[in-house]
């Protein structure tokens, strides 16, 4: 595949919904009252059912795999629909289907808004299990992730070791407190947004002030300095604003990276919901593979998958240092596991931005 070219998208096989008719049990001590989480399918299952692929979607990602990660499905890359059967599920939490702050607490009959209960990792993986032993299936032959995404296949590799064969974390570790204190401040951006009104805003109301201002910090923080100063350096905004001279109503005009961080936030408040934002960075936050566990080793020796954990030059929200002592760590336990690293100047978006460099990385992993 040529870079910079872009594959045609395969549409879904199957796209719909798997509720879950209990009482789920939450991490947090919460409940969620049968559940729904949306799902996509790609491909055919085969007889023996053994040709199943889980892509795990990263913040704003959807169970459409294909729409937001479609050089994975194009000739030479990691999937091959005549092959393989990908499946996506969207999380809890999210605003594209699954429960999520916009669905109807069955209990109340009004939206969850922000008494939408904590989402652990766990907790996600877990109801994925039960849509995919629905499914018929025993055992993923891959679950690939990234960012949250990978996440999920870390603890899927913990949780379930007997349904993985193959399992590919890419840019997760613990978030450190770096990492924290960013996600605090993108919350109490849209929390301070007067429109906010306790998260029980109407939709059409909603703080998009906020989550804009909120999802530049997150930009920011996925991408590198070096990548910033390449593309924007001190250049005036693009559409002809001096930031050196006073407009007419006493404001100055934007440097070119401003008018790039704000085009990201309003873009950004077109297809997601401020509850939603919230609700997964938290989820985010309180990711710890080892909590529950006795010790990192009692953890990691579970995983009976291939593991690989690839990690990005130039991501300092997961830096590359700490995935690097994490496949270190889980190597020690007994596992698997096998480390490797993206050269990109785009940080932790690089797995988004560069997916031709991460196919080619990736692709000796199934030779």
């Amino acid at each position: 595949m040529t870079p910079g070219t872009h594959p045609s998208i395969p549409k879904p096989t199957f796209e719909g919904d798997f509720q879950l008719d209990e009482v789920v049990s939450l991490e947090s001590g919460e409940v969620l009252c049968r559940p729904t989480q949306h799902y996509a399918m790609y491909g055919q299952l085969n007889e023996a059912r053994d040709n199943a692929v889980l892509v795990c979607h990263a913040l704003s990602g959807s169970a459409l795999v294909a729409e937001w990660w479609p050089q994975l499905f194009a000739p030479g890359g990691l999937l091959d629909l005549k092959r393989d059967c990908v499946i996506g599920i969207n999380i809890f939490g999210s605003c594209y289907g699954s429960t999520g702050p916009g669905s109807i607490d069955p209990q109340t009959g009004n939206k969850y808004g922000p008494t939408f209960p904590l989402i652990n990792v766990r907790d996600i993986v877990r109801a994925q299990a039960k849509l995919i032993d629905s499914l018929g299936i025993r055992k993923l032959k891959l679950a690939i992730g990234a960012s949250i995404g990978g996440m999920q296949v870390l603890e899927w590799a913990i949780l379930f070791p007997e349904c993985v064969a193959r399992a590919i974390s890419i840019g997760v570790a613990p978030l450190g407190a770096m990492g924290l204190g960013l996600n605090h401040l993108q919350r109490q951006a849209i929390q301070l947004d007067p429109k906010w009104k306790g998260g029980h805003y109407a939709p059409e109301d909603a703080p998009r002030g906020g989550l804009a201002l909120a999802r530049a910090l997150g930009v920011i923080s996925y991408k590198s300095v070096e990548l910033f100063e390449q593309r924007f350096n001190r250049k005036p905004n693009r559409n002809g604003e001096n930031p050196w001279i006073s407009t007419a109503a006493g404001q100055n005009g934007r440097f070119d990276v401003a008018g790039f961080l704000d085009y990201q936030g309003e873009k950004f408040n077109a297809r997601f919901d401020p509850n939603s934002y919230i609700s997964i960075t938290r989820t985010m936050d309180i990711f710890d593979p080892v909590r529950a566990h006795t010790s990192p080793y009692a953890a990691y020796e579970r995983i009976q998958a291939h593991l690989t954990l690839v990690g990005i030059s130039t991501d300092w929200l997961f830096p590359p240092e700490d995935i690097r002592s994490l496949a270190a760590i889980i190597g020690a336990a007994g596992v698997r596991c096998d480390y490797r690293e993206m050269a990109s100047l785009h940080g932790h978006d690089a797995f988004l931005a560069e997916p031709e460099q991460l196919v080619r990385l990736l692709t000796p992993v199934f030779e």
